[in-house]
């Protein structure tokens, strides 16, 4: 396997308040919901600037696709990490999070590594880290 991931998919409750939130409220790009023709396939995508793809897929779909159970969601299985290149839009990002009816976790502080950061939880309950890093040079 190549050291690539194209695509992150995160399982939401609710399809439209999910792409609502991260269209409307933190101006992610995408051209909304597609394949609601399928019983199990309404899904959406937002491009990033990095040629990743990040999608919206609604949990109890990806229970279906995977023939898993679906299980009890838990915001500490994993984080995502939104780097940015000024310390000041941490703050700018936070406060954008909040705006949109994000919950703020962890209001933006100095962290022991020598960067600034802040956690907020999107409406599923889903980690993001928003975070500055001197020693890391963001591409766009």
């Amino acid at each position: 396997m190549k050291p690539s991931i194209t695509v992150i998919t995160i399982g939401v409750d609710d399809l439209k308040r999910a792409v609502s939130f991260y269209k409307d409220g933190l101006g992610l790009p995408t051209e909304g919901i597609i394949g609601q023709e399928f019983e199990h396939g309404a899904v959406a995508f937002f491009t990033l600037n990095s040629g990743l793809m990040f999608s919206v897929f609604e949990r109890k779909n990806i229970a279906h696709d995977t023939q898993l159970s679906q299980g009890a969601a838990s915001p500490t299985e994993f984080t995502l990490g939104h780097n940015v290149q000024h310390k000041e839009e941490v703050d700018q990002v936070i406060d954008e999070a909040r705006n949109a009816g994000a919950t703020i976790i962890t209001e933006p502080h100095k962290a022991f590594w020598g960067g600034y950061s802040g956690y907020f939880q999107d409406p599923d309950g889903h980690l993001w880290e928003v975070v500055w890093n001197p020693d890391l040079e963001i591409k766009e």
